[in-house]
């Protein structure tokens, strides 16, 4: 197996017994994606020295004894997330040629375990989209179909794992964007609980919803990076004080024992029949694996998209004030301070992110605040009850990823319709709970050449990371689905 098809567990076993090196980890793996990129676009930094002064260090470090869990592990880094000395852009004109002064914890605690951080990863600006569509510093193509979008708001981070360019991608989940591009890119993606991992140094959508979580081409992969983000941060308040339970050592080969659930309100027969056959099948294994299958019902899973609609952007609309051209980013002169603001969010900004703050700042406005904002927050109450009254029957929900699999460029032009993208992942997100999705199987859409992979989502209550990743490594390792096909990329520049 060549070096950059290995995953991150090969790797790292590989360069702590010393029989690779971690420079020749980095260097493959940048070839890799001088090779790609062109065809890509997954990166909007590549940092070639960067990479191989990290790649140095881990290599010291084990010549001198040390193991590391993630030793000369390629790492994309989702371009919201501060490395110290790289631009940081958020996918935003805004922030184009803003340098993060300071690392984030998360992806300072992955550089510690051995990790190498070979790219910034392109993304829908300010985490805003479900299809890597709205940055406005490039376009990222999926790696299986060239014609089709990767996903979002991570889309950089899952193409460049799915394509080859690093064995770990970091992504961030507001209400499905780790998830989402999994599953459009035939990957592991992993949402922790709320709080369990820091967003210290993460550019903040919206604050009482985003997540840090890994993208893998495996399950052992995802917890083990998980096993190494987790944990308190004194830097940020949300952060949990909680132990965390490590996950890499405690993976599954069989459901004997659990009880998964089935949202009644959750169906899959509107999804079209290919799909539809695809998730019963993927029911039908999870019951062969020993699990036992009942039906649960979320009463106000209907109201997840209206109610993160207004929240979300309630929230975007009060972090990005901080975006005005006075402290950092983007300066537009103006004839006063007030045109200068003006001018600077009116070029700085893209149509989406506008659109987000102007409902945000609509629904928090005097006279509507208690209309719409008091009311979602009431409604998120209302879901994270519903789960728990789930979770009294099973010890995990399963259900899709995405109502449908990657599509391509341009075919959700409008808000809504691109919005409806995340229906199956906004209420586990409202509800602050755990969710993964791992490869379930393929379908091949009207017109497409090629078949495109699709995401079962696993969810179990909150601090139940274990569960999930146990279960959907069960799931994984009997099924083999992420192996039925290879990119469309695989052989360029090979």
């Amino acid at each position: 197996m060549e070096i950059i098809e290995r995953s991150a567990a090969q790797i790292a076993r590989e360069v702590n017994a010393r029989s690779l090196s971690a420079r020749d980890v980095t260097e493959a793996v940048l070839a890799r994606i001088d090779a790609v990129e062109g065809e890509i676009g997954s990166y909007v930094s590549v940092l070639h020295e960067h990479a191989r002064a990290a790649a140095a260090r881990v290599d010291e470090r084990v010549d001198a004894g040390e193991s590391l869990p993630l030793a000369g592990v390629p790492l994309a880094v989702k371009d919201n997330m501060c490395l110290v000395g790289t631009r940081t852009t958020a996918g935003s004109k805004m922030l184009e040629h803003w340098r993060a002064p300071y690392t984030a914890t998360a992806v300072q605690r992955l550089l510690d375990a051995g990790c190498v951080p070979v790219g910034k990863a392109n993304m829908d600006e300010f985490a805003m989209g479900s299809s890597c569509e709205n940055s406005a510093l490039g376009v990222t193509r999926n790696p299986y179909d060239l014609t089709r979008v990767p996903g979002g708001s991570s889309g950089g981070s899952a193409a460049a794992v799915a394509a080859f360019e690093a064995a770990i991608g970091m992504g961030s989940d507001t209400g499905g964007s780790i998830r989402e591009p999994a599953a459009f890119c035939n990957l592991v993606g992993f949402k922790p609980t709320y709080g369990r991992i820091s967003r210290y140094g993460l550019i903040a959508f919206a604050s009482s919803l985003d997540q840090i979580g890994p993208l893998t081409r495996t399950v052992e992969d995802a917890a083990l990076a998980y096993d190494v983000m987790a944990g308190k941060d004194p830097m940020d308040a949300t952060s949990i004080d909680r132990a965390v339970e490590p996950t890499a050592t405690h993976l599954r080969t069989d459901l004997s024992g659990m009880k998964v659930g089935l949202v009644k309100q959750f169906g899959t027969s509107e999804l079209g029949g290919e799909i539809d056959a695809v998730y019963r099948k993927a029911y039908q294994d999870l019951q062969a694996l020993g699990a036992e299958l009942v039906e649960v019902e979320l009463p106000t899973a209907d109201y997840g998209l209206a109610t993160y609609y207004l929240i979300a952007p309630a929230e975007c609309s009060s972090n990005l004030a901080r975006f005005d051209g006075v402290r950092y980013g983007m300066r537009v002169d103006g004839a006063d301070v007030h045109d200068m603001y003006e001018k600077t969010r009116a070029a700085g900004f893209g149509p989406e992110v506008k659109r987000r703050i102007l409902i945000g700042t609509y629904a928090l406005s005097s006279g509507y605040y208690d209309a719409y904002y008091v009311r979602a927050q009431k409604a998120r109450t209302l879901i994270a009850r519903d789960f728990e009254r789930a979770f009294a029957q099973c010890d995990l929900i399963a259900c899709p990823a995405a109502s449908s699999p990657a599509f391509q460029f341009n075919a959700k032009s409008d808000p809504y319709s691109m919005y409806l993208m995340d229906y199956y992942t906004i209420p586990m997100s409202l509800a602050g709970l755990p969710a993964l999705s791992v490869p379930c199987g393929w379908t091949t859409p009207a017109g497409a050449d090629r078949p495109m992979p699709l995401g079962l989502q696993l969810t179990a209550p909150l601090f139940k990371e274990r569960d999930v990743l146990a279960a959907a490594h069960a799931y994984e390792q009997k099924t083999q689905h992420a192996a039925a096909h290879k990119p469309a990329i695989a052989t360029v520049g090979a």
